[in-house]
């Protein structure tokens, strides 16, 4: 089980990317957490995307705000690591925001992003996105940073203006939502190194989040060439979500096909390894010492 911390998530987040850029991959279960943690990363992230097509449905906004929280509090207990997670377009209106921040953040989680897409929403790298008017998200914002306990909480904005309505709404769109309060700006779909560049040159000391998905419309940057136009939060939402599939799909297509899994083993986590990266001897420990030594027991 996790240590407590004296600290809130939102502040080890904080505290995280202060003092570099920080890659944040995507865990798409609490055991992948716990292996991004083990493995040293500092920040994970739970996609609505693969959220969504874990649960066999796409990323279009139909999923309940109660499901992605139960999802990220699931996630947030099995690590000492910060989650971001994805909370679409807020679940509804300025006041909805209100609820969605306080159940994220009653579940243990480090900050959410918001977007702008008008409902039904799309994947931020699909052609067919709508925006709000850029006032009505300012209110979504004023609402998220009105609404959070902790002031360490982290409330980032993401605008999916870029591919809509061209680069100087999402620089227009990203100053107002800082105005509002945004503790950080998403901006969606560049579409290269330089168009990266020009955005953290336009929003001189705000703090930038990349996201840098595969199979997009944005070059696969790595975290030192974001860092240093200045970015420093660097997303990987369904890298290791992608990759499982694919993994999956040659397991089960082997096995049809061979009538045994043995090609697959060598592939495979072994008993050995995931029961160390559950702490499996510690519950059998903790089990003991809860019922006592038995009598005649040393």
């Amino acid at each position: 089980m996790p240590n407590a911390s004296s600290s809130s998530p939102g502040r080890r987040f904080r505290d995280a990317w202060a003092s570099e850029p920080i890659a944040i991959p995507g865990v798409f279960n609490p055991l992948v957490a716990k292996l991004a943690e083990k493995i040293g990363f500092s920040a994970i992230y739970l996609s609505g995307g693969a959220l969504s097509a874990g649960n066999g449905v796409p990323d279009i906004g139909l999923l309940t705000l109660t499901e992605f929280v139960q999802a990220a509090q699931l996630t947030a207990q099995a690590t000492n690591l910060p989650l971001l997670c994805d909370a679409d377009t807020g679940f509804g209106e300025a006041l909805n925001v209100e609820r969605t921040v306080r159940m994220f953040e009653a579940a243990g989680v480090a900050g959410i992003h918001l977007e702008d897409q008008e409902m039904p929403k799309r994947c931020g790298h699909l052609s067919g996105k709508s925006v709000v008017p850029a006032e009505a998200m300012a209110a979504k914002i004023r609402a998220a940073v009105a609404a959070k306990r902790d002031k360490d909480f982290v409330v980032i904005a993401r605008t999916d203006a870029k591919g809509v309505n061209g680069f100087d709404d999402a620089v227009a769109r990203a100053k107002l939502y800082l105005d509002a309060g945004a503790d950080a700006i998403f901006a969606e779909a560049m579409e290269s190194r330089e168009e990266f560049e020009r955005f953290a040159k336009a929003v001189p000391g705000a703090i930038l989040l990349a996201n840098m998905t595969e199979f997009g419309k944005s070059p696969l940057l790595d975290v030192a060439t974001l860092g240093a136009i200045g970015y420093r939060l660097i997303l990987f939402p369904l890298t290791a979500f992608r990759a499982a599939m694919k993994a999956a799909e040659t397991t089960l297509r082997n096995l049809h096909a061979n009538g045994t899994q043995t090609a697959s083993v060598p592939n495979m986590q072994t008993r050995q390894e995931l029961y160390d990266l559950l702490g499996y001897t510690g519950y059998e420990a903790r089990d003991r010492a809860y019922f006592g030594t038995p009598k005649g027991g040393s």
